[in-house]
């Protein structure tokens, strides 16, 4: 949630504060594991209600001896299959030898400085990340560079680097599901035919402003909290979720009789839009924290398999680190 009004938050720190906790960007421990979430009462660390789904990625007994990168990403792969990436998107293996054995991974929303170093300080092998790394194309990695900085410190502490982004997206225990699972969502359908978002019942219909303090409790805490889009007093019984950025899905979640969307990245014309045009309530949280959930479910997923293990990061990469909060609004003045 926001910081109280009043006050200058300097978030520098970048810790978590989960519902309930506070966790530290050393903690080794993992949230709540999948499987303690019920519908209706979940956590930013339950990433799922209930045993991982029939027909989703399932856990097998781990093997005596430690898994090679490339039998982690080969798994990976099955689970969140690299065709199904946006052809923009840029997902696989970034560095790292497949041969290396693994022991112990560390999963993140974003590779910056702070998560590199903490797989460094915890003798991590492998680092999968939701976001990558190489984004855009480069001509050198030189160290002078941002990344160039991480890619030499990563293959000098000998930490492998795998991404799942867009693919993670779609996936049957992916991101998206992860995110529905926080709001307990039954009756789910996928919220575009490419298997972006997903569509679901709310355990007990809510008004919006009662359903947008539901999401600041259930997601992960940053600097500016969560905002929203629309009457109020709007009863809001399908809810949508597109994690990350949503903004180009607005038309999708209209068709698909929702009465509101929880995403991240909406701009401002989007939104005026969107909603003068009498479309389903928004439900703005930070792109980060609409990603995150999504950790701990294939942290479990890892460790079930190969029986190695994975830790969660506790680091919040958000950029946003300062909030002020404005004055008195008076709705109704011109």
């Amino acid at each position: 949630m926001s910081p109280d009004n009043g006050s200058l938050s300097d978030a520098a720190d970048r810790e978590i504060a989960v519902p309930g906790r506070i966790l530290g960007q050393d903690s080794t421990q993992n949230p709540d594991p999948p499987g303690k979430a019920t519908a209706g009462k979940a956590t930013a660390g339950a990433a799922t209600a209930g045993a991982v789904r029939a027909g989703k990625a399932t856990a097998e007994k781990p093997t005596a001896e430690k898994p090679t990168v490339g039998e982690v990403i080969a798994t990976l792969d099955e689970w969140y299959p690299p065709a199904t990436a946006a052809s923009w998107d840029r997902v696989g293996l970034v560095l790292g030898e497949p041969t290396a054995r693994v022991e112990r991974v560390l999963c993140v929303v974003d590779v910056v400085p702070e998560t590199a170093q903490q797989a460094l300080d915890l003798g991590a092998q492998l680092i999968v990340s939701h976001h990558p790394l190489l984004f855009r194309g480069v001509s050198s990695v030189a160290p002078t560079t941002y990344a160039g900085r991480i890619v030499h410190d990563l293959i000098r502490g000998g930490v492998a680097l795998h991404v799942a982004h867009t693919n993670a997206d779609v996936a049957p225990d992916g991101v998206n599901e992860a995110l529905a699972d926080l709001f307990g969502l039954t009756d789910r359908e996928l919220m575009t035919p490419e298997g972006i978002g997903r569509v679901g019942t709310l355990p007990t219909p809510l008004p919006l402003r009662e359903l947008t303090k539901k999401a600041a409790e259930v997601l992960p805490v940053t600097v500016w909290g969560v905002r929203a889009a629309g009457d109020p007093d709007r009863m809001i019984s399908r809810l949508a979720v597109s994690s990350g950025s949503g903004a180009e899905h607005l038309a999708d979640v209209a068709v698909t009789g929702a009465d509101a969307v929880v995403t991240s990245d909406v701009k401002h014309h989007y939104a005026s839009e969107h909603i003068a045009a009498g479309g389903p309530a928004i439900i703005e949280a930070a792109h980060w924290a609409t990603e995150w959930p999504w950790l701990p479910r294939v942290a479990e997923l890892l460790r079930n398999r190969f029986g190695i293990e994975t830790i969660v990061s506790q680091i919040r990469t958000d950029p946003w680190n300062l909030y002020a909060p404005g004055g008195e609004f008076d709705q109704g003045a011109g």
